[in-house]
């Protein structure tokens, strides 16, 4: 499988782990121009939340939670924003940033949710 494939089964993973904790979904994949893409944006009850997924194999390069790094989380703010601005249906009095990550086989994942990874 290829990286684009192994992310794309980790997003989706990642969103039925979501839907399962009662999340509701309202976006994914979304790509704001040359910034780049928020993964999931999903409801939590009246909270809306932007989710970037990672997923490693092994920790032989580091945890998933460590590939995101202060740019990344720098980038994702401003992907935000650019939701927030060109979704103007999508209300919210409060908003945070999660991290799913997932580790292991496709198999046999292992799954983190960091609530509130980062402001």
């Amino acid at each position: 499988m290829d990286a684009r494939s192994t992310g794309y089964s980790a997003e989706r993973l990642a969103e039925c782990y979501l839907i399962e904790q009662g999340y509701h979904i309202v976006a994914r994949n979304f790509h704001f121009g040359r910034y780049g893409e928020i993964d999931l944006v999903a409801y939590d009850g009246t909270v809306l939340v932007f989710v970037e997924v990672k997923y490693r194999r092994s920790t032989q390069y580091g945890t998933p939670e460590e590939a995101v790094t202060e740019r990344k989380r720098a980038q994702l703010r401003r992907i935000a924003e650019g939701f927030l601005y060109t979704q103007p249906h999508v209300h919210a009095s409060e908003y945070r940033f999660d991290v799913i990550a997932i580790e292991g086989t496709v198999g046999k994942p292992v799954i983190r949710h960091w609530k509130d990874a980062f402001w």
